[in-house]
């Protein structure tokens, strides 16, 4: 868990960066998945996020941020699409450059952070429009996660920054019934925590278009198992998030300034 030392130096690291980024003008959504320790699905939910958002219609920009860059990984493997840019070893130092530098021609940034513990956790948050927190499956007590919403609770308490978040279940068996994620959503609500309606299924499809590039709807049907259902996943998942991060409310940065002054 977060002690108050490290709270206290991100609610500061926070309002430095805003301060930076204040009055530089407006800024396509930033969605940021947030998960201080690996394994929880993290990076398979971004790219089911962006590359749904690109076959949608929309311009999306990865922000590739972890260090086992298995976004751009998948993004050498695969087809060159206009649509689609992805940005590698993403740092501290230079995630707010290159949100200025693609704003005008992306409408949403995915943001792939780390999955360990790291300075560049607050400097997202602050130029995030939405805190996405993947959990995986029913494990309630994971600590990664639980990292991410304490941080989020206390820049609103202590520095009057409130960055909508939500968490999306991961890696969920899909023989799990209905009836145990409704009892993990609601042990979740009673936190005050939104969580999706829609979890991310394990399955192979998520697995291999690692390997084999591209997307749901470039790989062959005949070759992997229930890709209409995970192409249906993915569908739904994007659009929640959709109506969580609608195109037209963007916010510029110099409004997230005085927010959080």
């Amino acid at each position: 868990m977060f002690g108050k030392n490290d709270a206290t130096h991100h609610e500061g690291a926070v309002k430095s960066n805003l301060r930076s980024a204040a009055g530089r003008g407006p800024k396509m959504p930033v969605i940021t998945f947030a998960n201080t320790k690996g394994g929880a699905g993290k990076t398979t939910a971004v790219l089911l996020l962006a590359t749904e958002l690109v076959e949608q219609g929309y311009r999306v920009t990865i922000l590739d941020a972890d260090p086992q860059y298995w976004i751009s990984r998948w993004h050498q493997l695969s087809p060159a699409d206009d649509r689609l840019n992805v940005i590698s070893y993403v740092t501290q130092a230079s995630i707010e450059r290159h949100i200025l530098e693609n704003r005008h021609k992306t409408d949403y940034f995915v943001l792939d952070l780390p999955g360990a513990q790291s300075p560049l956790l607050a400097k997202a948050i602050g130029l995030s429009d939405h805190v996405l927190i993947p959990i995986q499956g029913c494990a309630m007590d994971a600590q990664g996660g639980a990292n991410v919403l304490e941080l989020l609770r206390y820049l609103a308490e202590k520095a009057n920054l409130r960055v909508p978040h939500s968490v999306v279940l991961t890696r969920v068996n899909s023989m799990v019934t209905t009836r145990a994620l409704l009892t993990v959503k609601m042990l979740l609500a009673e936190r005050n925590v939104d969580v999706l309606d829609t979890p991310i299924i394990e399955r192979a499809a998520f697995r291999d278009i690692f390997d084999l590039g591209g997307t749901l709807y470039t790989m062959d049907e005949a070759r992997i198992s229930n890709l209409d259902k995970a192409r249906q996943n993915a569908r739904l998942f994007a659009l929640e998030m959709l109506r969580r991060v609608p195109l037209h409310k963007r916010a510029p940065l110099s409004s997230r300034f005085v927010r959080a002054a």
